[in-house]
């Protein structure tokens, strides 16, 4: 009996559930086909190229999962309670019929069960659907081809998928039974002929509040905008972002919470408009639904401005590195050594844990760049095996180039002479947002020689350098954030003073494909200085670090060359000729495997980009919808008696499709607009790495909120239409 009861209310209800199954069902498919990401990767071919790649990311795929679960279970129990109270009369009428609060819990709960059965079916159907689709979106992250396509199901993404939907299910079946529990007869009874109460605010405080939200969300932006993102971790730059963003997280809450006064306020002061139509009305709603939800809305800006933020920034990064690996990889191997500073030594030295003591290792800073090429032969292949053996570079090095940089601090003193904030300071350039808190103050550039940079420039079949004897130039392989200051400097004809020296530019831009010491995905040469050989040799400084460019004598890409550099390897001391170790074996990369980690990069980035913003969305407007379904709903009554006062079905419905179409797009302009200050900061902060253009990815992040957004948009419509119909029609039939 009850089991057909429940099954009954389901088909009859079914306009009242659509927008909980529909949220529902989005979720499921979304959830399972993103946990396929390890079967994809497989099929691909991603694992060929990353061994592991398929784990990591279905690793992190899952946990994120779990996380979106329960943001989606409390979204299912908002929308089940629009479900609830448009149903509390016929719960009520239950009881007075004699069925006990137990008997109508167990209908709650067969709808509930057969709803979110519904969702599984549906979600689960779609998800296998997009998730061979996703197959070749994919290939196309990773760059991979796909050789042998198949149908595939995988059960740990199936049980992930039903493991959240029972959690959502059991949250939503609690909050549900505790309304029925704790909601006495009378009052279920009389649900539909209960007003919602509306605390009116003088609307003169309202307008205060209003702008006072406005200037803490404008003080936030100039904030944000000077101070940057702190991203080299100094504590008080990460202080100055916590306090920023808090800022604008109380100012958002302010500015909607005082929307509501200051918008009916304003809106009646244009009588002309105010007194037409239907537009009295249409204002006053809005006044109060804003006065009642407003800090939902504040809420869902911010989350908006999250999705907006993380998927455009995501795609955007993934893009700055498709877009320089090409320059960022121009041998087939480097390699390098970072030298120890004086000082450095000194403390190891001293330290007996590190030098171990009398009769252990002795620690100095270089008083000349060692051969990395011959020190390369000190490493052991297959160390503390049978096949231990010195690992030979130059049995597949077919042509190479050593860079030796030194620091621009001279020995014995205690300031650079050169530094990038010294040349912001000559050409009258801020630094770079987000760098004023860092070291650049006290971080000299690095400085080479003209006649090894000419080396580089010939090994790199380039023009070579033809440098006077007071003349220099700037290198950097950084993005437009850093390179606009060099290229000032160099355009302008600002005159340096290196020791007594005065050096003037040779060059009026920086080369950047001409600055490239290391095999990287991103910009690693943050600034080089190139002197003549004279020059460097009297400033008397210290060597700072070597690179190793090598060409395999087999040709690019050679897979043997690039398997006798994977493997295992002891990487032992860099030391000088008289024993000391004067340094250590910094990053070496492959131009396979740098392209290989670009690949495994964009591939996650973007999966999780698109996740994440994808999910937060259907959040968002799902939970818009809702609110706004509850409000038509509640309205009921009022649009009855508009329609008894002569007012047409279809005044009625522009009067809802204007109300509902401003509490959509307000909390979009709103999350637009932190966006904008904040992605402007963010372009800045990747620029430091490399060139950017976001316009592609805005377009691609308009499209997701095109089709999530809207999609719903366009369903809470004409969801209203049929409550409003369904008023106008108990009217007609009274």
């Amino acid at each position: 009996m009850l089991f057909k009861l429940a099954w009954g209310n389901v088909r009859r209800a079914g306009r009242d559930y659509l927008v909980y199954l529909l949220t529902l069902t989005l979720a499921v498919t979304v959830f399972y086909a993103f946990n396929t990401i390890s079967v994809q990767v497989d099929i691909a071919g991603v694992g060929a190229q990353n061994p592991g790649m398929g784990e990591t990311l279905g690793g992190i795929i899952s946990g994120l999962t779990v996380f979106l679960a329960f943001v989606m279970g409390f979204l299912m129990v908002y929308a089940n309670n629009f479900i609830m109270k448009r149903r509390k009369k016929e719960f009520g009428l239950y009881q007075v019929l004699g069925m006990s609060r137990g008997q109508v819990a167990r209908v709650m709960t067969l709808e509930t069960v057969f709803v979110s059965l519904a969702a599984l079916v549906l979600g689960v159907a779609l998800g296998l659907v997009l998730s061979q689709l996703m197959v070749f979106f994919t290939a196309s992250l990773f760059k991979t081809q796909i050789s042998n396509f198949r149908f595939f199901i995988s059960p740990s993404a199936l049980f992930m998928t039903v493991g959240c939907l029972v959690a959502i299910f059991l949250v939503t079946l609690v909050f549900n039974l505790r309304v029925v529990a704790r909601a006495r007869v009378i009052d279920l009874m009389s649900a539909g002929r209960q007003n919602e109460t509306i605390k009116a605010r003088n609307p003169w405080v309202s307008a205060a509040i209003f702008v006072l939200g406005l200037a803490a969300i404008i003080v936030a932006y100039v904030r944000l905008l000077h101070d940057g993102l702190p991203y080299d971790g100094q504590p008080e730059a990460m202080q100055a972002f916590l306090i920023t963003t808090l800022i604008v997280v109380v100012g958002t809450i302010l500015f909607f919470f005082g929307l509501s006064g200051f918008l009916l306020k304003a809106l009646q002061g244009a009588r002309g408009l105010y007194w037409r139509g239907l537009n009295m009305v249409t204002i006053r709603q809005l006044a109060a639904k804003v006065n009642t939800v407003s800090f939902s809305m504040a809420i869902i800006a911010m989350i908006l401005f999250l999705a907006i933020t993380s998927v455009t920034t995501g795609m955007s990064l993934a893009s700055v590195m498709n877009s320089t690996v090409e320059r960022g990889t121009p041998v087939d191997y480097t390699t390098s050594v970072m030298y120890y500073s004086q000082a450095i030594a000194d403390e190891w030295n001293a330290d007996p844990t590190i030098s171990g003591g009398e009769g252990g290792v002795t620690f100095a800073a270089p008083t000349e760049p060692v051969d990395l090429m011959a020190m390369s032969a000190n490493q052991t292949l297959n160390a503390d095996t049978p096949d231990a053996q010195p690992f030979d570079l130059a049995s597949i090095a077919g042509s190479y180039v050593q860079v030796d940089a030194y620091d621009s601090t001279p020995r014995g003193a205690s300031k650079p002479l050169v530094t990038l904030k010294d040349l912001c300071d000559a050409v009258d350039m801020p630094l770079p947002a987000g760098t004023e808190s860092s070291d650049v103050d006290s971080l000299g550039l690095q400085v080479i020689s003209a006649s090894n940079y000419n080396d580089y420039l010939a090994f790199r079949g380039m023009e070579t350098l033809d440098m006077p004897a007071d003349g220099y130039t700037l290198l950097s392989d950084m993005g437009e954030t850093v390179n606009r200051v060099y290229d000032a400097v160099l355009k302008q004809g600002v005159e340096l003073d290196l020791g007594g020296f005065k050096l003037h530019p040779v060059q009026d831009h920086v080369n950047a494909d001409a600055s490239v010491f290391v095999n990287s995905m991103m910009g690693m040469n943050s600034g080089t200085l190139v002197v003549p050989d004279a020059v460097l040799a009297a400033l008397d400084l210290p060597p700072y670090t070597s690179y190793l460019l090598v060409n395999y004598a087999a040709g690019a890409n050679d897979p043997e060359s690039d398997a006798y550099i994977a493997a295992p390897r002891r990487y032992n001391d860099v030391i000088d000729a008289a024993g000391n170790i004067v340094g250590g074996w910094g990053a070496e990369a492959t131009r396979s495997t740098t392209y290989e980690s670009v690949n495994s990069m964009n591939g996650l980035i973007s999966y999780l980009a698109i996740y994440i913003g994808f999910v937060l969305v259907v959040a968002c407007a799902a939970i818009l919808t809702i609110q706004q379904l509850s409000g038509v709903s509640d309205a009921g009554k009022n649009y009855r008696i508009l329609s008894e006062l002569g007012t047409s079905t279809r005044q009625i419905s522009h009067s809802v499709l204007s109300q509902q179409t401003i509490f959509f797009i307000f909390p979009v302009v709103v999350g637009i607009a932190h966006s904008v200050v904040a992605l402007s900061v963010i372009v800045d902060l990747i620029e430091l790495f490399g060139g950017l253009t976001i316009a592609g990815m805005v377009s691609f992040t308009a499209l997701i909120f095109l089709i999530s957004y809207g999609g719903y948009f366009c369903v809470t419509y004409l969801m209203s239409k049929g409550i409003v119909r369904d008023a106008i029609r108990a009217r007609h039939a009274a």
